[in-house]
């Protein structure tokens, strides 16, 4: 999730473990631990992209690091802060940064728990930011913190934040699968093969949901909306794998097919090869649109060393998606 979304889960917890004992500090750091986790997007400054791409949400994510790290910090609070108790606040500093990568399993992306296991935990039940899971939360912990510590008041606000957060992001299993069982009706009415389908919210809301469906030579990909009245309409892309020719075989290659899961299409433009994650769809919706959100040029040396290279997005293209995401969502 975002970086906002991170810090009122990580203070609302951090109010739950030590509020009482220490007031507004556990909140500020449990605020300051959500974000720890997120420190694994500075990879991208010291290694390639694919490298970067494996390393995020990997080990910073994990439980491992939650259960080797929470005690390290809670040391360090403990020599400075008043209350000196380190149980106290290796807890918070647990629950903090185990919350984290919990909170990001649901999202597209995932997380990998259960490092160093090769398992990415991903759910694709919310969208990285969604304002009806953050708002809500965000205002109960300001309510809450503006109450005197021992208040049962404060207490009261916080865990109504908890408990509607955590309400939404149930919700989100269910509008999934009511949108997986309306995209598998389509199929079956349109008499289309497939061999597997992924769903996914568009961003910033769970009323538009994205699908894409795997057939023997291409992926089909649709957005259903809960305000649709017509027929859901797939659009197919040809996967291209041939197109990588000899690199398919190529370590750094097969290392981004496994990083989106198998969910990619090779397209050439100009005699050059460009590499696309279907996971996390398109920068707009229009027909047969080949502006992925997630695109990267595949780039071979002299020396035959493979780099992919990220296809720059730029305020024009959010807003675009934003301006097409927004009549999609009113319905077909």
């Amino acid at each position: 999730m975002d970086s906002l979304t991170q810090i009122v889960l990580g203070a609302a917890v951090g109010e739950v473990i030590l509020g009482k004992k220490v007031g507004n500090k556990a909140m500020l750091y449990g605020a300051i631990a959500g974000t720890i986790p997120d420190l694994d997007i500075f990879a991208s400054y010291f290694t390639d992209t694919v490298s970067a791409l494996a390393i995020h949400r990997g080990f910073t994510h994990s439980i491992m690091f939650s259960l080797l790290f929470a005690p390290v910090f809670g040391w360090l609070v403990s020599r400075y802060e008043k209350h000196k108790v380190f149980k106290d606040w290796s807890w918070l500093f647990f629950w903090a940064f185990v919350t984290h990568p919990i909170l990001d399993a649901h999202t597209t992306w995932g997380t990998q728990l259960f490092w160093p296991l090769d398992l990415r935990l991903a759910f694709k039940t919310i969208f990285v930011v969604d304002p009806l899971y953050t708002l809500p939360f965000l205002v109960f912990l300001i309510l809450a913190m503006f109450q005197k510590r021992t208040s049962d008041k404060r207490r009261y606000y916080n865990k109504l934040g908890l408990t509607l957060s955590t309400a939404y992001l149930a919700l989100t299993f269910i509008l999934k699968s009511f949108a997986f069982t309306k995209f598998e009706n389509a199929l079956k009415t349109q008499n289309i093969a497939y061999e597997q389908i992924d769903t996914r919210p568009s961003p910033l809301n769970t009323v538009l949901w994205s699908a894409n469906i795997k057939t023997k030579d291409a992926y089909l990909l649709a957005n259903y909306s809960f305000f649709d009245t017509q027929n859901i309409t797939f659009e197919t892309y040809p996967k291209n794998h041939k197109l990588l020719g000899s690199l398919i075989g190529n370590k750094k290659v097969k290392r981004m097919i496994g990083i989106s899961e198998g969910w990619y299409t090779i397209t050439k433009t100009d005699d050059k090869l460009y590499y696309n994650d279907l996971r996390f769809g398109l920068l707009n919706l229009e027909s047969q649109s080949q502006e992925f959100v997630f695109k990267y040029e595949i780039n071979v040396d002299a020396s035959g060393q493979v780099t992919f290279t990220e296809q720059k997005k730029t305020p024009r293209d959010a807003k675009k998606l934003m301006f097409s995401l927004w009549e999609r969502i009113k319905g077909n």
